[in-house]
């Protein structure tokens, strides 16, 4: 199946068309995203190609529930490891789902991208995003609930201010004729959102933006602003289409930076707080894995290589020390 065949008429024909056509277009949004930042990281790495996956989610009973695409570049000149993946998946609600996940309903549906990529060189970060979009339905396919949610974070190893600002300024830029005070509230919610609670206060970064149940004509404590349905998925498509700007540009600025086994021994402990973020607190890694999720695709975001030593510290006034300082203190980068 290729790509601009692969929509929710081919991986959900039991659902039927959507009455407002949001799902298609949501589905084609992603699947264009997809394509538009692998294409990206191909041409920067110049070396390795993203493998392309497609494959289908079926229940324990046999049933078709959709499917996605993973793709995967590894070994490459710049990008040792990487994946950038659409899943377009729908099931029954189950008990565990709405005990654990607060889902009620009758049946669910899940679209999204979702990508991490962890680059050779130390001095390049690793970065994160997703955006995905739910819809809750009862016994006669109606739709009672749906809402959008994604967001993109930074997690570099050694800090550079500039390379923080022109990230977060970019994802301001897109947020801010949506409304000024969105991109601070959503910066919030990232530094407090990736963070490893059991060491504390430790983000596995420097943030960026983040934001879930992002309902709309429903303003919750964490939205600052009221969305009717079109203004939502405009918003998605515009965060959404910063990714490359936000990234590319710092990856071309570091990618040279010459470095040593020390800076790549630092980058694999700092991998290592990635691995306990995704594997502890994660709710997408969670959800994925409550709700039959693909293993492979879920567990794609995990880096290569990690260290786990006891009580690793950096040495006091080290370039190492000052990146731990900034994910233990949030700072206000634009």
């Amino acid at each position: 199946m290729v790509a601009e065949e692969f929509k929710i008429k081919d991986v959900a024909p039991q659902m039927g068309p959507s009455s407002d056509g949001l799902r298609e277009r949501w589905c084609a949004f992603i699947l264009a995203l997809q394509n538009d930042i692998c294409a990206a990281l191909e041409n920067k790495d110049g070396k390795a190609v993203f493998t392309d996956e497609q494959w289908a989610r079926t229940s324990p009973e046999g049933k078709q529930e959709g499917g996605g695409r993973t793709r995967i570049i590894t070994n490459g000149h710049v990008f040792e490891k990487g994946g950038v993946n659409t899943s377009i998946v729908h099931g029954p609600v189950t008990e565990p789902m709405r005990q654990q996940l607060g889902m009620n309903g009758h049946q669910w549906f899940a679209a999204g991208i979702s990508l991490v990529i962890h680059p050779i060189n130390p001095f390049v970060p690793t970065t994160h995003a997703n955006w995905r979009y739910f819809e809750l339905y009862n016994e006669k396919q109606e739709v009672i609930r749906r809402w959008f949610g994604g967001g993109a974070d930074l997690t570099p190893y050694y800090l550079f201010d500039e390379d923080a600002r022109h990230f977060h300024g970019c994802f301001k830029t897109a947020m801010d004729p949506f409304g000024k005070t969105l991109y601070p509230a959503y910066k919030t919610w990232c530094d407090k959102y990736f963070n490893n609670s059991h060491r504390g206060f430790e983000m596995r970064g420097i943030g960026g933006v983040f934001y879930d149940h992002l309902i709309p004509e429903e303003n919750g404590q964490q939205h600052p602003v009221i969305f009717s349905l079109e203004q939502a998925f405009a918003f998605q498509r515009a965060v959404g289409s910063q990714f490359i700007p936000a990234y590319l540009p710092i990856v071309e600025k570091r990618a040279d930076t010459p470095y040593t086994d020390q800076n790549t021994y630092w980058q694999q402990i700092r991998r290592g707080r990635y691995v306990e973020f995704n594997l502890i607190h994660d709710r997408g890694t969670l959800f994925g894995l409550k709700t039959n999720g693909r293993t492979e695709s879920i567990l794609m975001s995990l880096p290569p290589q990690v260290r786990f030593d006891y009580n690793y510290q950096p040495l006091p006034g080290s370039p190492e020390a000052a990146l731990l300082d900034a994910c233990q203190h949030p700072k206000d980068w634009v």
